[in-house]
């Protein structure tokens, strides 16, 4: 029986991709809904956003709802995801569109709360790829490597997936983050040389490909949690 007066170790993962649109919500709902099931507390944090909808709330992205609706632990959609946009544009430019900039001091004040939550995982998707602009001369990456996040790279399953791959792994390196693995995620029902793509990348990336997730024809009977095996990232 654990102690309530100890604080547990919180997992804390980033997820990033290879592109914008190659599954980071997919995965990152699989990953979180895979530890609900191994019994594990879990909070979705969707730090920026852009292509919102208006509603009545506020600006509301489909994204960070996601990742709220898979976690479980209740949280305040502006903690889930305190900067958002409505255009679909790259979130620097929408900020600039709006007079503004994109505040990390906002973005850590919701990480704090968060993680004052206590969730056994605690985990970050991000936008677009790992070189997320937050200025014109600025990455979010360099957030993640600050906060020291366990990075999980979702790679589109597609032709030229081999090279973003490989460009994004040396990226990350670069950027002094930690690659735990990666995830293959196709985007399509038939992929032509799937099977030596997967291999060629798990050669050349050298982290734990933690699942191959299929194509899913329909958003109501997504399951990627089945197919992601996350014992290695998991542990407490």
């Amino acid at each position: 029986m654990k102690n309530k007066n100890m604080k547990n170790k919180i997992i804390e993962i980033f997820v990033t991709g290879t592109d914008t649109d190659v599954g980071k919500t997919v995965v990152s709902a699989g990953i979180l809904a895979h530890a609900n099931k191994l019994g594990l507390s879990t909070i979705g944090f969707k730090p920026i956003s852009a292509g919102c909808d208006v509603s009545e709330a506020g600006l509301r992205n489909n994204d960070a709802l996601a990742l709220m609706d898979t976690a479980n632990i209740d949280c305040d959609y502006d903690l889930v995801n305190p900067i958002a946009y409505q255009a679909p544009i790259a979130p620097h430019i929408a900020a600039k569109h709006n007079n503004e900039i994109i505040d990390l001091t906002k973005i850590n004040q919701s990480y704090q709360s968060l993680l004052a939550k206590q969730p056994d995982l605690l985990l970050t998707e991000g936008a677009g790829g790992w070189q997320l602009p937050i200025t014109n001369t600025s990455y979010f990456s360099t957030w993640v490597a600050d906060k020291k996040l366990d990075v999980v790279l979702v790679v589109g399953i597609k032709l030229g997936c081999l090279n973003h791959a490989v460009l994004t792994a040396q990226a990350i390196d670069s950027s002094n983050a930690r690659l735990v693995g990666w995830v293959a995620n196709s985007l399509s029902a038939d992929i032509a040389n799937y099977d030596e793509m997967v291999i060629t990348l798990k050669e050349a990336l050298g982290k734990p490909l933690l699942g191959e997730v299929p194509y899913f024809s329909s958003q109501e009977n997504q399951t990627p949690e089945l197919y992601l095996d996350l014992t290695s990232i998991l542990k407490k």
